[in-house]
């Protein structure tokens, strides 16, 4: 049972590996949806997620010799760092099965922390599957992820920390892949205050607990197909789900473009790496309808690779038009090239790539293609670019952009 008792017992173990992760208030998202807007940063975790908390209590609480029979878990990458933090600070073995798709900064920092990884299967359920396989033939203990009543304590000592710190807090906007940390926030928001609402965030591309409360029963989806890979869960926890459909308000599905805005939003005004998953609840903040409220949002995450990062980055700034590529079709003769540039540079465009394409036409003195991308300061100032070339008679047509 999520007792009182077993979340206060949580607090206190969870300090021995946890470090403050105080709440900040956000200028930016206040303005924007006239409420206050707090932000409880857990990717500012040393394994960089909330994880580490439900690890942590779970394996406080096992026997010794369930503890050195080896731990084993299955993760995309959080969970996976904090069992093996966790069974480091125990000084037992661990072994992690990852989705081969898991980014490599968490496989990295997986095997930092002294565990045996294991990659296989697609997506989280396919991982899980074989290290339950595993663990029973090699007599492991299996820490679950988020099917867990103990490891869902844990997770729920957020929302002690968001409510000691901010006891009016109206709204506290969760993350949801399987339901662990939901789970936990939710049942602890409402013992301390059950006029709290608590707002569960997925993927729209992996959204199993909001197609379960629907049905009322746990269900699996067919596939998932989402950026957020920490919340890419097929099936959610049978174990928990009773506690969800008790505690949780509502929820709020995000598309992946959105989160895509939110890590831009994030980096330009907090000046802090969020991962995709860690983002769902950056980006529900547009979707809450309320006005004048006290919100939190729980970044759950900031294990994100390089790789990942530049494309989100990249795919964010052409969402906002702040990077447009136009193809303008001019005559091919000296000059032209100068007189298209210098309408560009008289609007204050900053050319980043150009192409020339000879032979879009079989007469070239009729016209050549340039595609010309650049940089601008948002959808008006590219719109204003865009009417200045055409009234230069560029005849100019705005492309897809690609970097």
């Amino acid at each position: 049972m999520l007792t009182l008792e077993s979340f206060e017992e949580a607090a206190a173990k969870v300090k021995e590996v946890t470090q403050e992760t105080k709440l900040i208030y956000s200028s930016y998202f206040s303005d924007m949806t006239g409420n206050k807007v707090y932000l409880k940063p857990e990717n500012m975790q040393r394994t960089g997620a909330y994880k580490v908390r439900g690890a942590y209590y779970k394996i406080s609480t096992l026997s010794d010799e369930e503890r050195n029979k080896g731990l084993i878990t299955a993760s995309a990458g959080n969970h996976a760092q904090g069992v093996a933090y966790a069974a480091h600070k125990y000084g037992v073995k661990a072994v992690i099965v990852m989705p081969t798709t898991t980014p490599l900064i968490k496989v990295e920092r997986t095997k930092s922390y002294g565990a045996e990884v294991i990659l296989h299967g697609d997506v989280y359920d396919e991982a899980c599957a074989h290290a339950l396989q595993l663990a029973e033939e090699k007599g492991y203990t299996f820490i679950h992820p988020f099917d867990d009543p103990a490891v869902a304590t844990g997770q729920g000592t957020i929302a002690m920390e968001i409510v000691q710190e901010l006891p009016l807090v109206d709204y506290i906007l969760v993350p949801i892949g399987g339901g662990g940390l939901a789970t936990g926030v939710s049942t602890l928001a409402k013992l301390l205050n059950p006029h709290i609402k608590v707002i569960g965030v997925e993927p729209a591309g992996a959204a199993c607990m909001k197609a379960s409360l629907e049905k009322g029963e746990v269900v699996t989806l067919p596939h998932v197909n989402t950026i957020a890979d920490g919340t890419a869960v097929q099936t959610p926890g049978k174990n928990i789900f009773p506690y969800i459909q008790e505690n949780l308000d509502d929820i709020i599905t995000i598309d992946d473009d959105e989160l895509i805005v939110a890590f831009l939003d994030m980096v330009e005004n907090h000046k802090m790496i969020v991962e995709n998953s860690g983002l769902l609840t950056v980006a529900a903040l547009r979707h809450l309808d309320v006005k004048k409220k006290k919100i939190v949002s729980i970044l759950s995450g900031g294990n994100m690779d390089v790789i990942t990062m530049s494309s989100v980055v990249q795919h964010g700034l052409i969402q906002r038009d702040r990077i447009f590529t136009v193809s303008v079709l001019i005559p091919d003769k000296p000059g032209e090239l100068v007189r298209v540039a210098s309408v560009i540079a008289e609007n204050q465009g900053n050319v980043i790539k150009l192409d020339h394409n000879q032979f879009v036409s079989t007469n070239r003195n009729a016209a050549v293609e340039l595609r010309i991308t650049m940089e601008a300061f948002g959808t008006d100032h590219k719109n204003q670019i865009v009417a200045a070339l055409e009234k230069a008679g560029c005849r100019p047509r705005v492309v897809r952009a690609i970097l």
